[in-house]
């Protein structure tokens, strides 16, 4: 009798703690709004992106109105890059950093 192992890949997740989210910032622009493109070494830096995920904290407090998926503008001053992606776009940003909310408004 054989015995069979089945071998799961565990798959590594971050998870912000405390008053922290898990933001992926967007591409930085490479062509301005009047469609002029710029050089392969120049960029538009851009502080906004998506959360990925919110600490336990920030869910459970009704002070901070993010959901994961919201589009927000930040400051990337006390940022901390997360290197677990070859694109390297995934920032831990502390709650008070993120200073709006994008939300479309229904009629």
């Amino acid at each position: 009798m054989t015995e069979r192992t089945s071998s799961k890949q565990a798959i590594e997740v971050v998870e912000p703690i405390g008053k922290r989210v898990l933001i992926r910032k967007d591409e930085d622009k490479k062509i301005t709004r009047v469609g002029i493109h710029l050089p392969d070494k120049i960029e538009i830096p851009t502080i906004t992106g998506r959360i990925v995920a919110v600490s336990a904290e920030i869910e459970r407090d009704e002070n901070y109105p993010i959901r994961q998926y919201d589009r927000v503008l930040f400051n990337p001053k006390h940022s901390v890059p997360v290197d677990f992606e070859g694109d390297n776009r995934l920032f831990v940003i502390p709650i008070e950093d993120v200073v709006a909310v994008f939300r479309r408004e229904t009629k």
